[in-house]
């Protein structure tokens, strides 16, 4: 039996893509096709990594692909997906506070959003991040002074060999765009936070603020990865490209939004090549005025040209 045929044992067939392309499923909507791209259920991810191994099928696994960039000549081997079929979320009012627990596959913002229905407080930040809770703990997403590692209680881990661990705060370790999923190269499954209860109207009053926030400072209306760099200390990325002269900076169909300078958005037919040629002539232009490497942000995947 070979790789096809295994996951087809272990996969409906709506789960299975083939030579999919990825700019289908990366928020910057870039990126070239993956020989495979699989959608498991919690039950059926360490069989599909038990295939994986066992043909030597290398693989990546992503959330929503709002924090990535995929090489224009695509993935070799599997892109497992953890999205809707691994989205479960449930909530538990325990007085006080709440407890959620989310799957790896649930989208943030909706998480946020519950908590609000709950009458909870602590995750207004998470509101307008357009990631998976997965994708979210694997950087230790943030904004507006708030993280992953904030609200965290307990998280369910998958090595690569398909082992599960239970994590608690100490052992996910995050820190600024960071976190032990990320450095040790496991697999969140889900997560559980715990919030403390406040007044509604107050937390819905955060979140519009911080939603009219978004839309006045950030490029929503246009396809992008996020921040595109790492804030430097005691400094900001978009800052220093401005003064850098940079504004509206364009490589192909990639640019340095002239909204907030801290995005690099896909303004029509952008590739992979565009984006990767603009950003490094950034960290160049930005080195030579200020004497301040930026660091990337988003993760590059895949092959580039």
């Amino acid at each position: 039996m070979d790789f096809k045929s295994a996951i087809k044992r272990i996969l409906p067939n709506k789960a299975i893509k083939y030579n999919e392309p990825m700019r289908f499923h990366t928020t910057f909507r870039i990126g070239g096709p993956a020989d495979y791209f699989l959608e498991p259920s919690a039950d059926e991810l360490k069989p599909l990594l038990d295939a994986c191994n066992e043909y030597h099928v290398p693989y990546i696994v992503i959330g929503n692909g709002s924090n990535i960039l995929v090489g224009d000549l695509g993935i070799r081997g599997a892109v497992i997906c953890l999205g809707k079929r691994i989205s479960d979320l449930s909530v538990q009012d325990a007085g006080t506070r709440c407890v959620i627990r989310a799957q790896a596959g649930a989208m943030l913002s909706f998480v946020a959003y519950k908590a609000l229905e709950m009458g909870c407080t602590g995750m207004e930040f998470a509101s307008g991040i357009p990631g998976s809770v997965g994708g979210a703990l694997v950087m230790n997403a943030g904004a507006y002074g708030g993280e992953m590692k904030d609200i965290l209680r307990e998280l369910t881990v998958m090595d690569r060999r398909g082992n599960t661990f239970i994590w608690r705060p100490e052992d996910y370790d995050g820190s600024y765009r960071d976190s032990a999923v990320f450095r040790k190269q496991v697999i969140a499954l889900e997560a559980e936070f715990v919030l403390p209860k406040g007044d509604p109207m107050s937390v819905k009053a955060k979140m519009d603020e911080l939603k009219e926030k978004r839309i006045e400072k950030q490029p929503l209306e246009y396809p992008s990865a996020g921040s595109t760099f790492k804030r430097p200390p005691n400094n900001f990325a978009g800052k220093l490209i401005m003064e850098a002269g940079l504004s509206g900076f364009t490589v192909g169909g990639a640019c340095v939004s002239q909204k907030h300078c801290g995005f690099v958005i896909n303004k029509g037919g952008a590739t992979a090549q565009d984006v990767v040629k603009l950003v490094e002539e950034v960290r160049r232009q930005v080195k030579l005025k200020s004497g301040i490497v930026l660091e990337p942000e988003i993760k590059m995947i895949g092959e580039f040209k």
